[in-house]
């Protein structure tokens, strides 16, 4: 076992945890935050992803079904639970707006890795959004309405809203 604290949307969290413990199982098992999705837990999908932030402060998506959890010590996490808790996120919004939901289970990945995206960038081409999300896979194909929301929501973002 190995004693880990992290912070998880804001609230501080030590634990024990096996080596073998993914980010993912911690989140949803021992925190149950269930937004974060187990779909492929091989990496290829995207459901999973969580916004990780190390010494550099920066937000980097990552795969929690490959993210070992003893690796995240002193590190801070955001799930789709923490993107939002004050106020509905323009990128929320914007997925709702836009349609880009359809049945729901890419759209907490779809969303944090998008968030990544717009904390450098708050005025993506297409082509830049298309490459930052190549590795988040939505069933439905709403990947037109996906773009369009993620625009809509940089744009938002940049005016300060």
């Amino acid at each position: 076992m190995t004693h880990v604290s992290f912070e998880v949307n804001g609230s501080a969290h030590e634990m024990e945890i096996a080596g073998h413990e993914t980010l993912l199982g911690v989140l949803r098992d021992r925190l149950s935050l269930t937004g974060t999705k187990l779909s492929c837990g091989r990496g290829e999908c995207g459901a999973c992803t969580v916004l990780l932030s190390r010494a550099d402060a920066r937000r980097h998506p990552v795969y929690s079904c490959l993210t070992l959890a003893a690796a995240c010590d002193g590190s801070s996490i955001t799930t789709i639970e923490g993107l939002g808790q004050t106020a509905v996120h323009p990128l929320q919004q914007a997925f709702i707006a836009h349609d880009a939901v359809q049945c729901g289970f890419c759209t907490p990945g779809q969303i944090l890795a998008a968030a990544a995206l717009l904390d450098e960038n708050h005025s993506p081409t297409e082509l830049e959004i298309r490459v930052a999300m190549s590795g988040n896979l939505c069933r439905c194909g709403t990947y037109p309405k996906i773009v369009r929301a993620i625009q809509e929501a940089g744009q938002r973002m940049a005016d300060g809203g």
